[in-house]
């Protein structure tokens, strides 16, 4: 075995199963299959929903909780996560209908799951964290909208067509203006303000089932006209890649890297809650990756839609008790048991009572107080977070996430650029006269660099050395430097250059071990160093400064010759 297939048997290996992690189900088995059950309820009319809003079907909804629920339960990377399909992929999967069918999504959720496992083995889940929390609430709350707006049609009882979720909208309520029906958003509201008022009231009851099964046992008594989810089959269907078509993966490649980025954000933002909701959990976050890869690659093999981690059912399963993953395998086992066996009752649910479950699920997923204490943050982040959100709602969510995300890293630069600073010091003249200070003080100019020298902030500080005159040594400290890179050592460089063509001899001192090899790399320091005028620390410069000088002094401390100086002294102040 090569060493590269060695190591990358070992990260496989890394991120299966083991026996770890089913100790904890061992200890309160009755609390994990109760909070199982309990999650399995909240989770049945949102997957039908969520199944019915991607275009799909209901029983594209079930099929995914079921399937992927169970694989991501087992190996995911938290103990206590649910996953299923959500509102924020159904805003994904939309406009992939419209341009590739149901194959077509299907197709994607399979790549995705793929470029999932993919991030997994090159361990890049640790870097989800750096997502700025204006981008997160910001596309948020637009997923909130573009959900609400999309379930217009379905509350209203009508058809609407649009290539934009709010060109759909309107066109529905014009088409309900013309022929009205009030039973349908009638239903719809009465469904989410129960929800909504009876979270208020029993946070513990799950009102979306018990609304769901009270608005049909009254469409059926009172033989109401509106429409239903229809017929479903009595089980999952046999897997199958006839979906699969070689020559098109070329052209879903960008809509499964975005459906994969969705995925990967959502899973590691839930687990992160879960968490925070526990205590002693601490998922994995490359392992969560995996599993909800290949919950990813099995669901479309049996009609389901692209999964993640859905943070209200999770919140849920922690409320409810849950210790352990048998908790979230047990609600998928609690949905197939539904399919199987119930398939003709839920087919009789009515969808405006299924876009009511989904009003309220988009009222409940916007966090009012964030978003006012993210306004009130500063001016940036306000910013980020209202054109994220813009973005969402006009465009679509991963262009939004790709604006906020570069928004944000520019604003970030500027005040990183802002933080840095390069400030003229007085010399340490120790113990010398009165005499040799004055002469010190009048030839010799000190400057120290604080923070990052990059290039955000490069350019302003070769401006301030550039103004540099009558003075024949100048010393330029790096000590405090906390990074630099490369345009920050050429324009170091170009400094260089201009003070030593105005005469003055230039001295570098305190350069930390790692940066000496950037400056060395473009050769910005070369010819000091030939010339012994690089120091370990500012002492040993103003020491030979006085010695250029023509001041009395004892022989200088040898100056730095070498590439590297892993013995340089703490940096100098």
């Amino acid at each position: 075995m090569t060493g590269v297939a060695r190591q990358l048997y070992g990260r496989v290996a890394g991120l299966l199963p083991s026996p770890a992690d089913w100790r904890p189900a061992r200890r309160s088995p009755g609390r994990d299959l109760i909070a199982g059950l309990t999650v399995a309820v909240v989770a049945l009319p949102l997957a039908l929903a969520f199944g019915v809003g991607s275009g799909l079907g209901a029983q594209a909804g079930l099929a995914t909780a079921v399937v992927a629920g169970a694989i991501a339960a087992v190996f995911g990377g938290s103990n206590l996560q649910v996953s299923g399909p959500t509102g924020a992929m159904t805003v994904v999967l939309v406009p992939i209908v419209h341009s590739h069918g149901p194959s077509g999504v299907l197709a994607v959720g399979l790549l995705a799951g793929i470029v999932l496992v993919v991030l997994a083995l090159a361990r890049v889940g640790r870097y989800a964290r750096y997502m700025p929390t204006p981008v997160i609430e910001g596309f948020t709350a637009g997923i909130a909208v573009v959900i609400a707006l999309q379930q217009v049609p379905a509350a209203l009882g009508v058809t609407g067509e649009g290539e934009r979720v709010w060109q759909a909208a309107g066109n529905a309520v014009a088409n309900f203006a013309r022929d009205p029906s009030p039973v349908p958003i009638a239903m719809a509201l009465v469904v989410a303000g129960a929800m909504l008022l009876g979270a208020r009231w029993r946070p513990a009851v799950p009102f979306s089932f018990l609304t769901v099964v009270a608005a049909t046992v009254v469409a059926e008594a009172a033989g109401l006209d509106v429409a239903r989810i229809g017929t479903l089959p009595a089980g999952l269907p046999a897997p199958s890649v006839s979906f699969l078509d070689p020559g098109a993966v070329t052209s879903l490649l960008p809509a499964a890297l975005a459906v994969a980025a969705l995925g990967a954000l959502e899973s590691l933002l839930c687990a992160s809650v879960a968490d925070g909701m526990s205590v002693g959990e601490r998922h994995d976050p490359d392992r969560e990756l995996f599993g909800q890869g290949l919950a990813n690659v099995v669901s479309p093999l049996f009609g389901g839609i692209p999964a993640t981690a859905a943070i209200a059912r999770t919140a849920v399963n922690v409320r409810s008790g849950a210790r352990s993953r048998l908790a979230a395998l047990a609600h998928a086992v609690v949905l197939a048991v539904i399919v199987f066996g119930a398939s003709g009752l839920v087919g009789r649910i009515p969808l405006a009572a299924l876009a009511g479950v989904l009003l309220a699920t988009t009222v409940r997923m916007v966090e009012v107080g964030s978003l006012r204490a993210i306004a009130r943050a500063t001016r940036g982040d306000a910013a980020v977070m209202v054109l994220t959100f813009a973005v969402t709602v006009a465009f679509d969510l991963v262009t939004a996430v790709a604006v906020g995300v570069g928004v944000a890293i520019v604003l970030a630069l500027r005040a990183v650029a802002r933080s840095a600073q390069i400030e003229q010091v007085p010399l340490e003249t120790g113990d010398h006269g009165d005499e040799e200070r004055r002469l010190l003080a009048e030839h010799i100019v000190a400057y120290r660099f604080d923070g990052p020298l990059f290039f955000g902030a490069a350019h302003r500080f070769l401006l301030e050395l550039s103004e540099v005159a009558d003075v024949r040594v100048v010393i330029l400290r790096m000590s405090r430097v906390s990074t630099i890179d490369a345009t920050g050592a050429g324009v170091l460089g170009d400094a260089i250059t201009r003070l030593e063509g105005k005469g003055i001899t230039v001295l570098l001192s305190g350069i930390r071990p790692g940066h000496d090899e950037v400056l060395d790399g473009l050769g910005v320091a070369d010819h000091l160093r030939r010339d012994g005028l690089v120091f370990p620390d500012t002492p040993a410069a103003i020491a030979h400064a006085r010695t250029l000088l023509g001041l009395r002094s004892a022989p200088p401390p040898a100056p730095v010759s070498g590439a590297r100086h892993p013995d340089v002294p703490a940096p100098t102040v």
